[in-house]
């Protein structure tokens, strides 16, 4: 069958779908999981005969969307909250996972222009860390104390402030996404920017090592949320440029729901960075080489696993159950 014939013949169908699944109009889930494995069987076709087709990916959002409604609708014994973060986000999260790859190149793209722009001009690092701020570092690398700076104040002073800070910039990345993704956009590109700014400084002192093995101990969950906090301000942004099938006013309430749970996914990871920072980044000139480094490395496994790799096994194992009905 040509792809243009599979199209007509299924396209009413797959729109009277994903009208019922935002809608809410399925009263029986039995009758959800049952058009819920037609629609498997043709996402699965399309993948075999029409491998490039841009189809795949409309089956595939429309697939990720029905299998979290069918999850509602069954009944559940575990906690709301746990299995929000076990099974529910990580659903979102693979449903819109393009955007984050968008947001990660972004990211990426800034992070290379501070990089490239510290290198070029003398007086660009300052400009964008501050004068104070590259002062006091300076004068702590020359006392051998690269991340000095992050060893001040008390604990749970520490901890409290950086945790709401991180907070506020993840909330605000979300929010601003609400001028068509330009504004979460602009938050991605501050704190690209920065960092790529930060690091060739470390560099360009002979310290980079050092920087990388105190604040990365914090900085591999702080900076990953951000990302991922900024894929949500960026499909917040999708959802009131591209409605798709919808009104734009239901498109943005969707954007606004998914998006929301997509932020909220991340303040575990924002508050174990904090908590890292205010605790564990001011000892890290104690630490053997191999404990900093098992920290970075592990912190980073688990925000990386959780993000990009658990809401795949999440998807293919609802997909089976639901197969198999």
């Amino acid at each position: 069958m040509r792809e243009v014939a599979f199209i007509k013949q299924n396209k009413e169908k797959w729109l009277n779908f994903e009208k019922a699944i935002f809608h809410n109009q399925f009263k029986d889930p039995d009758d959800l999981a049952s058009q819920y494995i037609h629609l498997i069987n043709d996402l699965s076709f399309a993948q075999t005969y029409y491998p490039k087709s841009k189809i795949i990916n409309y089956l595939n959002q429309l697939a990720a969307k029905a299998f979290q409604k069918i999850y509602r609708t069954k009944r559940q014994d575990t906690n709301r909250i746990l299995s929000f973060w076990k099974t529910e986000a990580p659903l979102i999260v693979f449903q819109y996972r393009r955007y984050i790859a968008y947001a990660f190149i972004i990211f990426f793209c800034f992070v290379t222009i501070g990089v490239i722009s510290a290198a070029n001009d003398t007086t660009f690092v300052r400009l964008i860390l501050g004068e104070d701020y590259v002062n006091r570092t300076l004068e702590n690398i020359q006392k051998g104390d690269p991340v000095a700076i992050y060893k001040t104040g008390s604990n749970w002073g520490g901890f409290l402030a950086i945790t709401f800070n991180n907070l506020f910039v993840g909330i605000k990345s979300f929010i601003y996404g609400i001028f068509g993704g330009l504004g979460t956009g602009f938050v991605l590109m501050q704190n690209g920017i920065m960092l790529g700014a930060f690091q060739y400084m470390f560099q360009q002192e002979g310290v980079f090592w050092e920087s990388v093995r105190g604040i990365w101990i914090h900085g591999a969950m702080e900076i990953f949320a951000i990302v991922i906090e900024g894929a949500a301000g960026l499909l917040l942004g999708a959802s009131i440029l591209f409605p798709k099938t919808f009104t734009r006013i239901e498109s943005f309430k969707i954007g606004v729901k998914d998006g929301v749970k997509i932020l909220i996914s991340t303040f575990p990871f924002t508050i174990a960075a904090g908590f890292l920072e205010g605790f564990v980044t001011r000892y890290s000139n104690a630490m053997p080489h191999f404990l900093s480094v098992g920290i970075i490395l592990i912190t980073l496994s688990i925000i990386s696993y959780y993000f990009l790799i658990y809401p795949t096994i999440v998807f293919k194992k609802i997909t089976k159950n639901y197969a198999a009905l």
